[in-house]
C-alpha cells in the first residue's frame, strides 16, 4: 500500500480546536487578521546602490508599559482589600460571599466558577491544595477530577472520608488559565482568604497538599524535602499541627512516589489517634 493510500486520522473540527484552545488557556486572538507565517517573505525594495532597504517589522501600535512600581502598588492594594474583606467575615458562609464579590484577582475573570470548599467544615482535618483544575472549575468544587478521586481513595485507606472527617479547600479559589502555576502576586492576593478560612474552620490538623500550598501556608521550599515533617501553624486563634504531602496530580504522573504519600497518611492517622 502506498503512502497516499494510508489512512490518516480525521482532522479535528473547529469546535474541537476551540475547546482545546480554551482548555489550554488561549482566550484572545493576537491580531484582527490571520498571518501565514510559513509563506515566503516578500522581496525587500532596493536602495540606491543595489542594497536592500531596511523595512520595519510588522507589529501593533506602541503599548504603554505600566511601571513595575505601579503594578506592585495595584497588587498591594488588592491584598489589603482582601485582608479587610477576610477579617470582616464571621462565618464560612460570609467568607464565601465576600470572595464572590471580590474583584481584586484577575483569575476571577477567566474562571467559570468560584471553587470555595467541599467536605465537612466540622472535620478534624483540613486539606488545602493549590488551585482548581478544569473539572473543579466546571463543577465548582475542589478535587473532583482524577486527582480528587485518587485523594478520596487515599483518605479511605486510613479510614477517612471528605463527607465526615475532612474539609477541603485550595490556596486559590479560581482556576489559573491552562492550569498554569499561580503567580506570587495571585497567591499573595488570595492568601488572606484561605488563612481566614482555616481560622473559621478551626481544624485540629492542617494538611498542605502540594508544593504551592506548603510554601504559601507553611513557608516550605521544596516539597520532597519538607513533606512528612510536622510543624505548627498559627490559625490566628490557636496553634495547630500541620504537615505537607505530595499532590495527587503528581502521584498520577509518578506512581512510584505513592509510597512517600502513604507514609504521610500513616503519620496523619497516627496523629489523629494520638499516637504521635
Amino acid at each position: 500500500m502506498s503512502l497516499s493510500d494510508a489512512a490518516f486520522p480525521d482532522e479535528p473540527s473547529a469546535y474541537e480546536l476551540l475547546s482545546w484552545y480554551a482548555e489550554m488557556g488561549v482566550t484572545e486572538a493576537l491580531d484582527e487578521t490571520p498571518h501565514n507565517h510559513f509563506a515566503e517573505p516578500a522581496p525587500l525594495p532596493a536602495e540606491r546602490g543595489g542594497r536592500p532597504a531596511l523595512r520595519p517589522l510588522p507589529g501593533r501600535a506602541p503599548v504603554a508599559v505600566r511601571p513595575m512600581a505601579a503594578a506592585a502598588t495595584a497588587s498591594d492594594e488588592a491584598t489589603l482589600g482582601a485582608q479587610a474583606l477576610a477579617r470582616e467575615a464571621r462565618t464560612l458562609e460570609e467568607l464565601k460571599a465576600a470572595l464572590a464579590t471580590f474583584e481584586g484577582c484577575a483569575l476571577k475573570a477567566t474562571a467559570k466558577n468560584l471553587v470555595f470548599a467541599d467536605g465537612n467544615p466540622e472535620g478534624r482535618v483540613m486539606m488545602v491544595g493549590e488551585a482548581p483544575g478544569a473539572d473543579e472549575d466546571r463543577v465548582g468544587l475542589p478535587f473532583v477530577g482524577r486527582s480528587g478521586q485518587l485523594l478520596d481513595r487515599m483518605l479511605a485507606a486510613i479510614g477517612l472520608s471528605r463527607k465526615e472527617h475532612v474539609y477541603i479547600a485550595n490556596l486559590l479559589p479560581w482556576r489559573p488559565p491552562g492550569n498554569r502555576t499561580p503567580t506570587p502576586q495571585e497567591v499573595a492576593i488570595c492568601l488572606p482568604f484561605i488563612q481566614r478560612q482555616i481560622e473559621l474552620a478551626d481544624p485540629d490538623i492542617l494538611v498542605c497538599v502540594g508544593a504551592p500550598s506548603a510554601q504559601g501556608l507553611l513557608g516550605f521550599k521544596g516539597i520532597m524535602a519538607s513533606r512528612g515533617r510536622w510543624v505548627e501553624y498559627d490559625t490566628g486563634s490557636r496553634r495547630i499541627r500541620a504537615i505537607a504531602t505530595l499532590h495527587p496530580a503528581y502521584l498520577l504522573r509518578r506512581p512510584l512516589d505513592k509510597r512517600l504519600a502513604w507514609r504521610d497518611l500513616r503519620a496523619l492517622k497516627a496523629a489523629l489517634d494520638g499516637k504521635n
